[in-house]
């Protein structure tokens, strides 16, 4: 239940932040938080990372459902007594469902974190979430990766039968 808290947080705060940013900015308008490293940049975009696949929402559709759902049957089916796991795949499942909820209701998603230090595309908080999700899925297979060798190998490397 504590995983499905975390994702509608991240929903809430990707929804609060995106509504801001449109009824306060227009598309183009930034505001400088660290001058020359970041900033707050109103964009839209309407296709994937980077703008990849513009236009193509059915697809988006049917992905963001398939990946809801599988997220949805992880948490149900492996997260007992892995909380990395858990944190990891609601930090995904806000994230999906945030983009998907701007796609759904304004057919493009609000952009607007721009770190220009690196000019990096501008990105949102489901995004980040996303982001944040999938590098804690990749410690938790670290993790039970390494485990499962010490199973097999032990501590110090050797064989056990």
């Amino acid at each position: 239940m504590i995983y499905y808290i975390l994702a509608l947080f991240v929903i809430a705060l990707d929804q609060i932040t995106k509504i801001l940013v449109v009824k306060n900015m227009e598309i183009g308008e930034s505001i400088n938080i660290i001058e020359d490293v970041f900033s707050i940049t109103s964009h839209r975009n309407r296709g994937a990372a980077w703008g990849i696949l513009e236009g193509q929402m059915w697809l988006f559709y049917l992905i963001t459902i398939i990946v809801v759902g599988g997220i949805i049957y992880y948490l149900y089916k492996y997260a007992k007594g892995k909380p990395l796991l858990g944190i990891s795949l609601a930090f995904m499942l806000g994230g999906a469902i945030g983009n998907f909820i701007d796609r759904l209701i304004r057919q493009e998603v609000v952009d607007f974190l721009y770190a220009r230090i690196i000019d990096f595309p501008i990105f949102n908080i489901a995004d980040a979430s996303l982001t944040i999700g999938v590098i804690l899925l990749l410690i938790q297979m670290l993790i039970d990766e390494r485990k499962s060798k010490e199973k097999t190998y032990g501590k110090n490397g050797t064989h056990h039968s």
